[in-house]
C-alpha cells in the first residue's frame, strides 16, 4: 500500500504541474471530453476523492449518499461538473489537493484487502487507491490534450493497465453482454522496455503493443486506430473496441482523430 499511495502522490505531482500555473480563464479552456472544460476535470477527481475518503471512513453514509447519484445514471458526472463550474479553477486546485492529501492519509491506515463499498461493486482498500490513480492519469490525460502537453511515459501506467485487464468482464456486463468465456491474453511493452503479461500464454485472443497506448484505450481517451495496438482474435477484437477500466455507465469512448478527414 505504500508503495502503491507513493505512486498514487506522484501522479497527484503530475497533474498539479499542470494546471498549477493556470489562470482562473484558463481553468475554462475545453478538453477533449465533450462539453468539459480544465476545471471540470479537476472538480471531478476532488468530488470522488472525497467519495472514496467516505467509503473508507463511513461505509453506511457513502452507499446512502450514493445511492442517488447511481439512480441518475450516466448524466450524473457531468451534473457535478456543471454544479462546480462555476467555482474558480485554482478553488477547484486546493480542493483536489486537499482532498487527495486526506484520502492519502486515510488510506495508509488501512489494510490493502478492507472491502470498501463503491458505485459497483465492493472493491478492496488497494483496488481503490489504483482507481485513483488511474482517474487521475486518465483526466490528467484530457488535462494535457487540452494544453498540448506531452506527458512522459511511466511505469505507473502498470496500475491502470492492471485495472483494465482486471474489467475485461465487466466491459461487456456494463453493456448488457455476456462476459467472454475464453481468455484473453495482453503482452505490453513498458516504458522501460520491459514485458507485462496477463493471461495464457496459449491464449487464442491477444492484445499486443505499447503499455501507453493499451492505458488510452482502457480508459477510453484514445480510439484504439490511433495507436500501435495489435489486436487479435474476435472475443479481443469485441472487447478493445468497448474496454472500460472506468466505473459507472458505458463511455462513450472517443472517435478516431482522423475520422471524417479527406484522404
Amino acid at each position: 500500500m505504500a508503495a502503491l499511495l507513493a505512486d498514487l502522490d506522484a501522479e497527484t505531482k503530475s497533474l498539479d504541474a499542470m494546471i498549477a500555473p493556470l489562470s482562473a480563464a484558463q481553468y475554462l479552456q475545453p478538453t477533449p471530453a465533450d462539453g468539459w472544460c480544465i476545471a471540470d476535470q479537476v472538480s471531478h477527481l476532488a468530488y470522488f476523492d472525497e467519495a472514496a475518503l467516505l467509503a473508507a471512513t463511513d461505509p453506511d453514509r457513502f452507499r446512502a449518499e450514493s445511492a442517488d447519484l447511481i439512480a441518475r445514471g450516466a448524466g450524473s458526472a457531468d451534473e457535478i461538473a456543471a454544479h462546480f463550474r462555476d467555482t474558480p479553477g485554482p478553488q477547484l486546485r486546493e480542493w483536489l489537493l486537499r482532498a487527495r492529501r486526506n484520502l492519502i492519509a486515510r488510506f495508509a491506515e488501512i489494510e490493502p484487502s478492507e472491502r470498501l463499498p463503491w458505485y459497483g461493486p465492493d472493491m478492496s482498500a488497494a483496488s481503490s487507491a489504483t482507481a485513483r490513480l488511474m482517474e487521475t492519469w486518465a483526466h490528467g490525460q484530457d488535462v494535457a490534450d487540452a494544453l498540448g502537453v506531452v506527458r512522459p511515459a511511466t511505469d505507473r501506467l502498470r496500475h491502470i493497465a492492471h485495472i483494465g485487464v482486471s474489467t475485461i468482464g465487466f466491459s461487456f456486463v456494463v453493456r448488457g453482454l455476456p462476459p467472454p468465456d475464453r481468455p484473453i491474453r495482453v503482452e505490453l511493452t513498458s516504458p522501460d522496455g520491459k514485458l507485462w503479461e496477463w493471461g495464457p500464454a496459449d491464449a487464442a485472443d491477444v492484445v499486443r503493443g505499447p503499455a501507453l497506448d493499451f492505458c488510452l484505450v482502457v480508459t477510453q481517451r484514445r480510439h484504439r486506430d490511433d495507436t500501435t495496438l495489435g489486436v487479435g482474435g474476435p472475443v479481443s477484437e469485441q472487447w478493445i473496441s468497448i474496454a472500460q477500466a472506468f466505473a459507472g455507465a458505458p463511455g462513450p469512448g472517443r472517435p478516431p482523430r482522423n475520422a471524417g478527414a479527406e484522404d
